[in-house]
């Protein structure tokens, strides 16, 4: 899918599939959200006439990096460009108010280091060091940073327990924090990297909400969705002591199988992984968010 590149200085300027190039210096994935949408109906026109479905359409123009394979590798660099997040069910530990606990209204949910829990509770979750960083994009203004925006994120610990609801760490509230982004749309957690507990596949929750503000409501997210972590990272940190039981549970799923991940294997939503089990591990994802369509996940669906 390269740009057609003019000849000489007097040609026309760049184009593709006979369309012009909004942005002609910049490759054919960052031509912005309307651009990607002229290409996508295009290309669901002609597959119509082959009698092929909209599954037949793959994500090409909504652009994950090439990097990673469906089949959970890792990649070496994150996606340069971000199609709309899928919207994803928070489970039924969400600590956001719409289940039970409400964390988000707890002082001190505001933090960088989720390791340890806050406030009255006292508690550290053990396990391999882990980096989550996550690049918000506004894809209702063109795909640039968004700033400003609240994101609250949620995982399991080594043994598969989220705090606030499972035996023996209700009196918690560790693994759970908020992270306002910054002028390039990035917030940046510490944490330790989640089990993989029977019926899932390893994962991390996100909320993504307009401001500060906005997290008083779970019903205020623009975003609900999850990060699905490589295969190959999880084997090796699975490896370490304490994951134990993590091992038996990832030989049961895939990411194919998974009940949130299955249905595209986790395309747009697979962590990019650098680091180690011995220093830590980094991961981060571009996270598209569009504002000028519904929210359709949060805490109403049952599953983990």
């Amino acid at each position: 899918m390269g740009k057609t590149a003019p000849a000489g200085p007097s040609a026309q300027p760049p184009t593709y599939e006979g369309r012009p190039l909004p942005k002609p210096e910049e490759d054919i994935y960052d031509q912005g959200l309307r651009f990607d949408m002229q290409t996508l109906l295009g290309r669901r026109k002609l597959l119509a006439a082959f009698g092929l479905g909209v599954a037949g359409l793959g994500l090409a123009a909504c652009g994950k990096s090439e990097d990673s394979g469906s089949d959970g590798t890792s990649a070496d660099n994150v996606s340069t460009s971000a199609g709309e997040i899928p919207e994803e069910t928070a489970g039924p530990y969400p600590g956001d108010g719409s289940n039970g606990p409400d964390v988000l209204a707890q002082s001190g949910i505001v933090r960088s280091d989720i390791r340890s829990s806050f406030g009255s509770a006292s508690g550290t979750a053990e396990g391999v060091p882990m980096t989550l960083e996550l690049t918000i994009k506004d894809l209702a203004d063109g795909g640039g940073a968004f700033a400003g925006v609240a994101v609250y994120v949620w995982h399991a610990n080594r043994d598969g327990k989220y705090s606030l609801y499972s035996e023996g760490v209700t009196d918690q509230n560790y693994l759970r924090g908020v992270q306002v982004s910054d002028s390039t749309g990035k917030v940046t957690f510490t944490s330790v990297f989640p089990a993989c507990y029977d019926g899932r596949w390893p994962h991390i929750h996100f909320e993504v909400y307009p401001d500060q503000a906005g997290l008083t409501d779970s019903t205020n997210a623009i975003a609900t969705s999850q990060v699905a972590l490589p295969a190959d990272v999880c084997k090796t940190a699975y490896a370490t002591a304490g994951y134990e039981q993590s091992v038996t549970n990832l030989a049961k799923v895939s990411l194919s199988t998974d009940n949130v991940f299955g249905d595209d294997s986790g395309t747009s939503q697979l962590g990019t992984v650098t680091g180690d089990a011995t220093n830590g591990y980094k991961v981060a994802l571009n996270v598209g968010v569009d504002t000028g369509t519904k929210a359709g996940g949060g805490g109403r669906a049952p599953a983990k």
